[in-house]
């Protein structure tokens, strides 16, 4: 086997890997949404925008996206990360990662705070994540949400978003056109 046949089966092993392993730890989380659908569908959507926008393969960032919330929703910890998947992948889930001990409020003010500050790769991550999220608005919305919820929750991701741009024009494209079906289901 050649050095870049190597390298390529290294990189679909770990973001294989990484597929998996955020499989079993969200197994038993639902999206909030009226269709309830499996979470794991959101880290896959994460991830394949991750896949499909950026110019270069970078499966680190594939993997990082499909474990982005393992930190912040499961029993998992940065040194497990680090171990199973490698610093490179661990620091950049890290990096996306809310503290969980503070309030929403203050953790959605920290998002938007912080964002411009954020890595390109971890600003790539951010924005999959808000598209993924509007897009499930418009699928499936929760159905204690009412419409000023929702309308909300687009203002604030676009705010989140305002502080990544100039890093990956294809998300922030899919991302503007997410926000404006959010905005028209309402």
């Amino acid at each position: 086997m050649s050095p870049p046949d190597t390298v390529l089966r290294e990189h679909v092993a770990l973001v294989t890997r990484a597929a998996d392993f955020a499989a079993r730890r969200h197994a038993d989380q639902r999206r909030k949404g009226t269709e309830r659908e499996p979470y794991v569908n959101h880290l896959a959507e994460v991830a394949t925008l991750l896949a499909e926008s950026v110019e270069e393969p970078n499966a680190w960032l594939v993997a990082a996206g499909w474990l982005h919330d393992t930190i912040e929703d499961t029993e998992t910890t940065h040194d497990e990360l680090v171990q199973l998947f490698g610093s490179k992948v661990a620091d950049l889930v890290a990096e996306v990662t809310d503290d969980t001990s503070l309030s929403k409020a203050e953790r959605k003010r920290l998002q938007v705070a912080r964002a411009p500050h954020k890595s390109p790769d971890a600003k790539a991550i951010k924005i999959a994540d808000k598209i993924s999220n509007l897009r499930s608005l418009v699928a499936s919305p929760p159905a204690d949400w009412a419409q000023a919820r929702i309308l909300d929750y687009v203002t604030w991701a676009e705010s989140v978003v305002a502080g990544c741009r100039g890093t990956n024009a294809a998300l922030e494209s899919i991302f503007d056109q997410s926000a404006v079906a959010a905005r028209g289901a309402v």
